[in-house]
């Protein structure tokens, strides 16, 4: 039995798809099927469910058991190589992170090529999803890390807080806002707004802040990424209430305008999630470092 094959199981009941460990692991479905058969028929039991017609992973009782010790050597494993990479001072291996697509796409990527510049042995490996999804993936220990907006306490995690950001008005460059430098939150009552999902985190937190000024908006459109708000906006649906890097690339072109909202709970906190439990290896250490603009590097 290969290291390999481990990884591919917890893969498996982690992204809940053949075709996903599948092409995590550069292999064929296939080959994903006959390596949860060989280990089945090696232990003797039988650790996925099979319900015909179809792919649903779900877990036995000795499946459950299989998995849960199969994390534990999967995570021995890789202590052990980032061991050995210590002992000659190199930082190397991949370091999961599942981010949220506002944080990921706009953000992220200057920090990971500064990452891989300084340590171009390490790999960082992003994967965009939900907030809760995130939280669920840094939980399970599919992922390393988790970097998200609003990060919430809770039992079993460590939050370390980046660079928090500025929430903006934007609205389209011939709006009447457009060349104002700032707008109070009560010069928003009753206008159209394009406005996120109910329960993503920025939504809630927008909403809250409204509703502390008194101020109620017309919703007409609510989107679940930051990009389909961006272009709903610059089509004339509404205004967005948005974070600042992420129309920064549209405010140079022209595209978009951004006028500072006054009150200063306008702030979007972002930060990175781990198990509190686990040990993070030296490359996700060095990550986070970066992420918290230290100088510890």
């Amino acid at each position: 039995m290969h290291i390999e094959t481990l990884k591919v199981f917890c893969d498996l009941v982690d992204l809940q798809s053949f075709s996903l460990a599948a092409e995590r692991n550069f292999i064929t479905q296939s080959a994903v099927s006959q390596q949860i058969r060989a280990l089945e028929e090696r232990f003797k039991r039988r650790f996925l469910e099979r319900v015909r017609g179809r792919r649903e992973v779900k877990l036995t009782s000795a499946g459950e058991v299989f998995y849960r010790e199969a994390r534990n050597v999967l995570a021995s494993y890789e202590q052990m190589n980032e061991n050995l990479r210590g002992l000659v001072g190199k930082i190397g291996g991949t370091v999961k992170v599942a981010t949220v697509y506002s944080v990921g796409l706009h953000e992220l990527p200057p920090k990971v090529g500064e990452f891989m510049t300084k340590f171009p042995s390490a790999r960082i490996d992003l994967e965009y999803s939900r907030t809760t999804k995130v939280v669920r993936d840094v939980l399970n220990g599919s992922v390393e890390l988790g970097v998200l907006a609003f990060p919430e306490p809770r039992r079993g995690l460590t939050i370390q807080q980046m660079p928090a950001n500025r929430l903006v008005l934007v609205c389209p460059p011939d709006h009447n806002f457009a060349k104002r430098s700032q707008v109070k939150t009560k010069d928003l009552n009753g206008l159209n707004f394009v406005l996120f999902e109910r329960d993503t985190p920025t939504r809630k937190a927008t909403d809250k802040i409204l509703k502390a000024h008194g101020v109620d908006v017309k919703k007409v459109a609510e989107f679940d990424n930051i990009e389909t708000i961006k272009r709903a906006v610059q089509v004339g649906f509404g205004l967005a209430i948005l974070p600042l890097p992420s129309v920064e690339d549209e405010v140079r072109s022209g595209r978009l305008a951004v006028i500072k909202l006054a009150e200063k709970e306008w702030v979007r906190p972002v930060g990175v999630i781990y198990r509190s439990d686990r040990n993070l290896s030296l490359a996700a250490k060095k990550f986070v470092q970066l992420l918290e603009n230290t100088d510890k590097l």
